[in-house]
Formats: structure tokens, sequence, C-alpha cells
């Protein structure tokens, strides 16, 4: 079965109750709308959007800064090793038809670089407020948000 489009969601380790429960619907969202949806695989944001897109019954790829699966959150569906560390922040951009920013620090920060670069449209839901970023008020309107930016 085809994807409807790539959705890379981008964002932090560190992160309140209220971004993980919030990232964990936008995960069911997401697959329930059978996007096809990349992180980087860890904790914080990466597992709660595996979450949400595990309990969607949809497809999460990670794409690990190491070389070792453990370093993949449980819910993950497909981890990929690249052994990059930091500079495979590069490769969510390049993976994606569209990225949503969740939170982060500056990693979330050099991912959104890149989208920029790439021109890749980004959605953004309590992230960074920058040029660029289509910031969203909630969950509900991300949704729409990237359905607009797919057209």
């Amino acid at each position: 079965m085809g994807y409807l489009a790539r959705i890379a969601v981008l964002g932090g380790r560190d992160i309140s109750k209220k971004i993980y429960d919030d990232t964990v619907k936008i995960g069911e969202l997401l697959a329930k709308e059978n996007f096809l949806v990349f992180c980087g695989g860890g904790e914080g944001v990466m597992e709660a959007i595996c979450k949400g897109v595990s309990i969607g019954n949809g497809t999460s790829i990670g794409l690990l800064k190491g070389d070792k699966l453990e370093e993949g959150n449980q819910y993950l569906t497909i981890p990929i090793l690249t052994n990059m560390g930091i500079t495979r922040n590069a490769l969510l951009p390049l993976n994606c038809d569209v990225a949503v920013a969740i939170s982060g620090n500056h990693g979330t920060l050099s991912e959104i670089a890149y989208a920029l670069q790439l021109k890749i449209p980004i959605i953004g839901y309590k992230t960074w407020d920058i040029p660029g970023v289509v910031s969203v008020p909630n969950i509900d309107t991300l949704l729409s948000e990237i359905k607009k930016a797919l057209l």
C-alpha cells in the first residue's frame, strides 16, 4: 500500500509531559492519514511520535545517530543506523515532503535549517518561531496545515 506522503518529525529529547502526550496524538493522526513518518528514532518527541504512529497502525522510520539498534525507541517500526552523529540531521529533511517541528532545542533548529535550505514546507508546533516555519496553535490545525503544504 502506498503512502500519502512522507512526513519528517523534528524534535528534541527533553520535553514536557504535555508535549509528549500531544506528540503521541499527532503520531496517531499521521498514521491514520496514511503518512509515512520519519524521525531521529530516539527519546522525547521521537519516541512519542513513534508511539502514536504505532497506536494508529502506521509506519515510523528512525534515522539513528549511531551504529547500535538499541539507540532506537521501543515504538520505532524501522530503525536505520547511520553512524553519523548529529550530521544525520540533514537526512531527515531529505526524506520528506513536509517537516513537522515539535518543541526542540539546537538539534531541532539545525533540522529546521536544513529543511529551509531544501525548501521543504515546515509546520511548527510549540517550536522555534522563525521565518519559514508555519506555526500552529493546536493539533487540529497541524493536520490541516500539513495537507495544505502538500497541495
